[in-house]
């Protein structure tokens, strides 16, 4: 672990000795957990892997290949990125809820010319990471749009959501020379990165076509749909393609169009080949929450998201036919709009803090009891959260990291990737499960659990400590990992921290006083204060019959993840 200069130790030292006095409530109540290492609970697999955003341009920018390569690093598999506008006509100038490749022109006499630069400059930086694209077939060139003008838009936060749809939203003029856009696609993919690669990959068709950014019918996007899947599998026959990537399911409105999308492809008409159904290998549709401010207080609604989940699972799991294909929730988040800032939208102040880290490590920890309840092959959970280039600092945007320095929640992440592939049960007295969560948020007591995995010669147990207000000044909750049946006399013990002290470059900077124009010495402070940081020193300590117990004091809004080393 990185140490810092001890001038900004003594700074930061004194805010937080100010942050530690805390109002005298007698309701923080200890936890016990118990982890027994013969409780195995299924596959952990890392559906954390999976990141997406709108602005593509921004992947081969500075800091956008900085924040790449951090995640690439922190992940024991390849990490998959969604993103939006592959396909949008421009110059590949990057603005906010926008992005373009200019993949899709035409000449003078309606003739497709194909310039595949930028997409390979994007994709590219996915691949010598050792990354693989969900690949986002979307949206539609200038020159295809049924509606073309106006095309480009110029959103800025603040400004009326629905001006971003514009030309780009509409259904094509020529459905062949969509479908053959898309088959050149596929086939200078393989070309470029070869069939063993490209099969890796995901092809998804648009965003969110229950809204605005599908200016067509249902029955449009179901018909774009069979010509994008069937030009995919004419040019990579073992190609996976997917959908309909709908908004979240617990709305009716989206249920309905996920449905009707399921049941075309499971017994409607094909436009393309004229065939019964469509081809489907996957899934996906999104879940987010829904803060609010109440009296000054930003009050996040967990339950909104996971009441999301559940809906889309229950629908999946409906169709005997399809039930078991992998679902990708395309974005899952605390709520819609990465690119609406604190400032302008005070509901997202979560951002930046330890309220976004907390809220993450407990959400993940329910959507795998969530796919485990419904029985459903749940491949990835896309956290819709880049970084936004050339912006202020810490302005409050849904993202991993400001500036090049990476906040408190892509820290959580870095938990995950330390995390066996195990699961093991978490068993006690514990006050919240998915149901209780997804029926009435967490608005009582905390939700103070835990997500616990084994391998060959480690457990690891990710504590967390949330609730839906971050305005509760209260004492940390004493917590005690009753750790059973080690396989080993003495064990290495590590805890690594996320909280107010600890992984923190938010506190880090506000301890600085704020600079909007930081010195190349407090940048580099930034940096250190946002990496994974250990609470203590590593130690051994001796195990008795198997049994190991080990006590912390976990803030509110707290992670810890303890990381238990033996030999078999």
């Amino acid at each position: 672990m990185k140490r810092f200069t001890a001038s900004f130790l003594s700074v930061l030292g004194l805010m937080l000795l100010s942050a530690s006095v805390f109002a005298q409530y007698d309701n923080v109540q200890p936890v016990e957990m118990t982890v027994n290492l013969t409780h195995e609970d299924g596959q952990l697999q890392p559906i954390w892997a999976w990141w997406g955003y709108d602005e593509p341009n921004y992947t081969y920018m500075k800091d956008g290949k900085k924040l790449i390569r951090e995640i690439s690093e922190l992940s024991p598999v390849p990490v998959f990125f969604r993103a939006h506008s592959l396909l949008v006509t421009g110059d590949g100038e990057a603005a906010l809820k926008w992005g373009s490749t200019n993949a899709y022109t035409e000449d003078e006499n309606g003739n497709p010319i194909y310039d595949w630069t930028i997409i390979d400059k994007i994709f590219d930086t996915y691949i010598d990471l050792g990354m693989k694209p969900l690949a986002q077939i979307g949206f539609m060139p200038e020159a295809l749009s049924s509606k073309p003008q106006p095309y480009r838009h110029y959103w800025k936060p603040g400004a009326q959501y629905d001006e971003i749809f514009t030309g780009w939203a509409y259904p094509p003029k020529d459905y062949d020379k969509w479908a053959e856009l898309v088959y050149q696609w596929v086939k200078h993919s393989v070309d470029r990165y070869g069939k063993e690669e490209v099969e890796s990959w995901y092809w998804e068709l648009w965003n969110e076509p229950n809204i605005g950014y599908w200016r067509g019918t249902t029955e449009e996007y179901i018909k774009l749909y069979d010509f994008t899947a069937d030009a995919v599998k004419r040019a990579l026959p073992t190609a996976k393609i997917g959908g309909p990537e709908t908004t979240g399911p617990g709305w009716d409105k989206a249920e309905a169009f996920l449905r009707t999308f399921l049941d075309h492809v499971a017994s409607g008409k094909n436009y393309a080949t004229g065939e019964t159904g469509a081809p489907l290998d996957f899934i996906t549709f999104h879940a987010k929450g829904s803060p609010k401010l109440v009296d000054g207080t930003v009050v996040m609604n967990m339950g909104a998201q996971l009441n999301d989940i559940r809906k889309g699972f229950e629908v999946v799991a409906s169709y005997p036919d399809l039930r078991y294909l992998p679902v990708i929730i395309g974005e899952s988040d605390p709520e819609g709009c990465a690119a609406c800032s604190e400032d302008d939208y005070p509901e997202n102040a979560y951002r930046n803090g330890t309220m976004y880290s907390s809220y993450t490590a407990a959400s993940f920890a329910r959507k795998y009891d969530l796919a485990k309840a419904y029985d459903i092959n749940l491949a990835g959970a896309v956290t819709w959260g880049f970084e936004f280039e050339n912006q202020p600092w810490y302005a409050g945007f849904r993202d991993m990291a400001t500036n090049g320095v990476d906040k408190p929640v892509l820290n959580v992440f870095r938990m995950f990737g330390m995390m066996e592939f195990n699961r093991l049960k978490v068993e006690g007295d514990l006050d919240y499960d998915y149901k209780k969560i997804s029926d009435a948020s967490v608005r009582d007591n905390p939700d103070v659990n835990a997500l616990a995995s084994r391998g060959e010669d480690a457990v690891t147990v990710m504590i967390f400590n949330y609730h839906d207000r971050n305005d509760i000044q209260v004492k940390p909750t004493p917590v005690t990992l009753n750790l059973e049946a080690l396989p080993s006399n003495k064990v290495l013990v590590s805890q690594y921290r996320v909280d107010e002290q600890f992984s923190n470059s938010y506190t880090a900077y506000k301890a600085m006083g704020s600079p909007q124009n930081p010195t190349p010495e407090q940048i580099d402070l930034l940096e250190q204060a946002g990496q994974l940081q250990l609470f203590t020193s590593p130690q051994y300590m001796d195990v008795k019959e198997g049994k190991l117990i080990l006590n912390l004091d976990l803030p509110r809004q707290g992670v810890a993840l303890f990381k238990v080393e033996f030999e078999n």
